[in-house]
């Protein structure tokens, strides 16, 4: 089961698609969102949740007090779980915002024109790390000045090439099999 943790829409059931998604866990989810909390993350922030699956990690950014969230999920019965998900988290909300995108990440990065504060990325644990750094070269331009970037993998995987976006690691943690990388843009890191 997975839930929203904290804030307005706490102990809401989220619906989690039946196959092709990881759902990030609960305990995973509580530790991210404390710290991000703690590091005044969330507030009044503008989410992007990529490779939502079921919009956990958007949905409970925006019932902990985000202003928006774009949550964008390439496949056509997932989207649907994230639009019927985001629907209940929103009746619980007072303007909260959130925007589901069917579409892969890439093309929908690169004719993206927002501009985001706080970025979810939870890929599958097979993206290649092709994959993986192409994504966060195209969200590069697209991130406020001082943006957290949050991603999810597979503990054994290598560590994302957020360089080549002009970001660095400025956190990391491991949760049994699971691994977070926490970054920003290199120019918020020297000034903090």
């Amino acid at each position: 089961m997975t839930r929203i943790i904290a804030g307005d829409a706490r102990g809401l059931r989220l619906e989690v698609p039946g196959s092709g998604t990881r759902p990030t866990s609960d305990r995973v989810r509580e530790s991210l969102f404390g710290a991000l909390e703690s590091a005044d993350a969330v507030s009044g922030a503008r989410v992007l949740d990529l490779y939502a699956g079921s919009g956990a990690l958007g949905l409970e950014a925006l019932s902990r007090g985000a202003a928006s969230a774009d949550l964008v999920e390439r496949s056509r019965p997932a989207a649907a779980v994230v639009r019927r998900n985001a629907a209940a988290v929103a009746k619980s909300l007072s303007g909260a915002a959130a925007r589901v995108h069917e579409s892969a990440v890439l093309p929908f990065l690169k004719r993206a024109d927002g501009q985001w504060d706080l970025v979810f990325t939870d890929p599958p644990y097979d993206l290649d790390d092709v994959a993986m750094t192409a994504d966060l070269v195209a969200l590069a331009p697209l991130l406020s000045q001082d943006a957290v970037v949050v991603v999810e993998r597979a503990r054994r995987s290598t560590p994302p090439d957020v360089s080549a976006a002009g970001l660095e690691v400025f956190r990391e943690k491991a949760y049994g099999d699971t691994a977070v990388w926490w970054a920003q843009p290199v120019a918020a890191s020297q000034s903090r």
